[in-house]
């Protein structure tokens, strides 16, 4: 399934019915006076968030929701019927932006959680509701209120605890397949990564999420690379984790880079706890290890751990002080009989 994070969508709530002008006319009753009903409510449009999806692709070949119309009054006092809702069935995460793509309307964080996004119009009164002692027989109906018309964006923050960062060919990919049963494209020339994935990750009995996006570059603020609008998708995150390529000769450069960018991006993400890793240490001596390690910390002014992903050295550690990182309250504990194995 492909992935999509920003669509376009165009939504229409449904117009209230008219009301009806209508009096009661059977034999023998001279006088039946005014009996119009009123019009139905036009239907509304919702958008909530589900359960099971992690991409807006739905919305590539259904951008169009237009909810139905009230249906108009009818005499004998019949009240017209009331128009179906229509409801945006949207992932986790998923902000609801308006036209200008700035102002956001809503921001589905919870499952289930449920917004308006345009009031269906109300139906018109009939002429029974004119009725009076001294206008026994109006001839007057109200028409029903216009629908709402609205054009909207769809944004995905993807919702996880951990965020990975670096360079293109830091070894973050690396990173999430190992760690996880996730299966992102790993290959040997830069942005391998083209969209977001999501891998659980497993240590001392607990369970968090982790979100690999495609590498940044100096200048993806400006729109160089593959830009800096997958950074929403770390936005919600608890710590980031900042991988390093340990064989690169400019290592200082490179978390360089990448902490411009963060600032670039704007927002609280450059305050966010992050944890620096100088990857990749068994392609390096122990010489060389110290020589990178000394030069990464003396850039970042603070600890810097070491780590290779495909020989498994220091992964369990760097896995721990990610949970240091995370509430408990986002921590997912394993069920007890995963924990413990079978016995007969």
């Amino acid at each position: 399934m492909k992935f999509l994070d920003l669509c376009k969508v165009y939504i229409r709530s449904g117009a209230g019915g008219n009301g009806c002008i209508s009096f009661r006319r059977e034999k023998y009753i001279e006088y039946g006076g005014p009996d119009g009903g009123d019009g139905g409510t036009g239907g509304s449009v919702w958008a909530e968030a589900v359960d099971g999806l992690n991409t807006l692709i739905d919305f590539r070949y259904q951008q169009h929701f237009f909810a139905k119309n009230g249906v108009p009054g009818m005499g004998r006092q019949r009240t017209g019927k009331d128009g179906d809702d229509i409801v945006l069935r949207v992932p986790v995460g998923t902000e609801i932006l308006d036209e200008d793509q700035e102002t956001v309307i809503a921001d589905m964080t919870e499952l289930g959680q449920r917004v308006e996004l345009a009031r269906g119009g109300n139906g018109g009164w009939g002429n029974l509701h004119f009725k009076s002692a001294t206008n026994q027989a109006p001839r007057r109906a109200n028409p029903g209120q216009e629908g709402v018309e609205r054009t909207l964006w769809l944004r995905l923050k993807l919702i996880a605890d951990v965020g990975l960062l670096g360079l293109p060919n830091a070894g973050k990919s690396t990173f999430l397949a190992t760690t996880s049963n996730a299966r992102p494209k790993i290959a040997d020339y830069p942005f391998t990564t083209l969209h977001p994935n999501l891998g659980v990750v497993g240590v001392d009995n607990v369970e968090f999420v982790v979100a690999d996006i495609p590498g940044l570059i100096e200048g993806a603020s400006e729109g160089r690379g593959l830009g800096d609008l997958f950074l929403g998708h770390v936005e919600r995150c608890a710590v980031l984790l900042h991988l390093i390529d340990g064989t690169s000769d400019t290592v200082a450069e490179d978390y360089q880079t990448i902490i411009t960018e963060l600032e670039a991006y704007g927002g609280d993400l450059a305050a966010k706890p992050r944890i620096t890793v100088l990857n990749k240490v068994d392609a390096l001596d122990e010489e060389e290890r110290a020589s990178q390690r000394e030069e990464l910390e003396k850039m970042s002014g603070g600890p810097v751990m070491i780590m290779s992903s495909v020989a498994r050295e220091g992964v369990t550690e760097v896995l721990r002080a990610l949970r240091a990182e995370i509430d408990d309250d986002r921590i997912r504990h394993r069920p007890q009989e995963e924990i413990e194995p079978w016995r007969p």
